[in-house]
């Protein structure tokens, strides 16, 4: 079977990959780290981690994909004696010289898509070089990563969910010029996320147009739409790919867990056989689910034709108001103790977010005060049943609409 593998940004995120069934997860450590913004994970916490994950079956790969500089590659081997030492399932990584620290290691090793593989040729030399696995190039098309595979001397990866860069693979120097901050270290501003004039050389206003409707696009010019490929999971499968990849390191844990659910069951749902009979209604719920995290709109990529144009700005359905905190869980009646900073009421729907715990959605259906069932509590110590198992200290938020925020 396919293997799905999840983003983490922190311990929060990696337990919601975990309790929603990805079969891996990947993380990024400080100072090798593509997301070195908001997504460090401190090399000390990444034991614990793999713990964690290897106790739920699940495959831990530490990300240290970044183009460093001959002063960095003393730290990068030490750091490497560590990773071994925590028995970490692969290392993701893309730069030469690391790869030829890293062989000494006994770590699998993962190309990052920043090496850009776009042929078989490349594999093989990778292979040599004792690549294990590949991630290839995002800007394939499903036929040529067919293509690839037939003939792919080791395991291939493609991402299948997330965000796209307007550069190829991810090679930009716009937040270098802009900014004097270096997006292959990690440190990417994302200007290209930003609403941009364009302008002619007569000092004109160029208005762009979106072909399919010949509506006016809006002013983000740069910015790619994310990749959604959950409808076309069939054709994935049968293209023989090794790992899906779900993109996010910087999103929350309730992106995790929402994205990831939904890729597995729709895995699971081809896997069983049943995806003609099911999938038209469940799909119509995926998306639906998708739609309400972080997205710009979504795309399918490169992998049936060019991108369309531009994306949107965050297209989320909710946010996440923080409303208090678990201060109990009594988890013979399934009952969470939670004290509020604001107002809560029956049928609100919250979000549990925790280390342990991870992301869990609950629909508040009752609620007590003092053994008393009440409908509207504000600022309170209120007691209100979980489906799932949550833990004192977890923070507990409302998901509000974005047009009522």
């Amino acid at each position: 079977m396919v293997e799905l593998l999840a983003p983490a940004r922190d311990k929060r995120s990696v337990s919601a990959a975990i309790n929603n069934n990805a079969d891996s997860v990947y993380v990024g450590i400080t100072d090798y780290n593509m997301r070195a913004n908001v997504a460090n994970i401190d090399i000390g916490d990444i034991k614990d981690i793999v713990v964690q994950c290897h106790d739920n079956n699940k495959k831990l790969y530490v990300c240290t994909n970044t183009i460093v500089s001959d002063n960095q590659l003393e730290k990068y081997g030490k750091q490497l004696d560590k990773l071994e030492q925590y028995d970490v399932d692969a290392l993701i990584i893309s730069d030469m010289g690391m790869i030829n620290i890293a062989n000494k290691s006994s770590i699998p090793l993962h190309l990052s898509v920043q090496a850009n593989i776009t042929n078989v040729e490349a594999l093989k030399l990778y292979k040599e070089l004792g690549i294990s696995r590949a991630v290839l190039s995002r800007e394939l098309s499903l036929k040529d990563i067919c293509t690839i595979k037939r003939k792919s001397p080791i395991e291939i990866e493609t991402f299948v969910h997330g965000a796209m860069c307007v550069a190829v693979s991810g090679r930009c120097f716009l937040s270098s010029y802009f900014y004097d901050r270096n997006a292959n270290c990690g440190e990417c501003l994302q200007p290209c996320r930003q609403e941009w004039v364009l302008k002619s050389t007569e000092n004109k206003e160029l208005i762009l147009s979106n072909p399919e409707n010949n509506s006016i696009e809006n002013s983000r010019i740069l910015s790619p739409r994310d990749m959604c490929m959950i409808e076309h999971i069939p054709d994935l499968i049968e293209s023989k790919i090794d790992a899906f990849k779900l993109e996010g390191r910087a999103r929350p844990a309730d992106y995790v867990a929402t994205v990831t659910n939904c890729y597995r069951q729709a895995i699971d749902l081809y896997e069983s056989g049943e995806w003609e009979k099911k999938s038209p209604d469940l799909l119509l719920k995926w998306k639906k689910e998708l739609s309400s995290v972080f997205n710009r709109g979504f795309d399918t990529g490169f992998y049936y034709r060019t991108p369309k144009l531009t994306s949107f700005d965050n297209k989320a359905t909710y946010k996440k108001v923080d409303i208090g905190q678990v201060t109990n869980f009594y988890k013979k009646i399934n009952v969470a103790e939670i004290k509020l900073w604001s107002d809560l009421e029956v049928n609100d729907t919250i979000i549990i977010q925790g280390n342990k715990t991870g992301s869990i959605t609950e629909k508040v259906t009752s609620m007590q005060v003092n053994g008393v069932n009440v409908d509207k509590v504000s600022k309170e110590d209120v007691g209100i049943k979980i489906n799932g198992i949550v833990r004192e200290n977890d923070h507990v938020y409302k998901k509000v609409q974005i047009k009522d925020v």
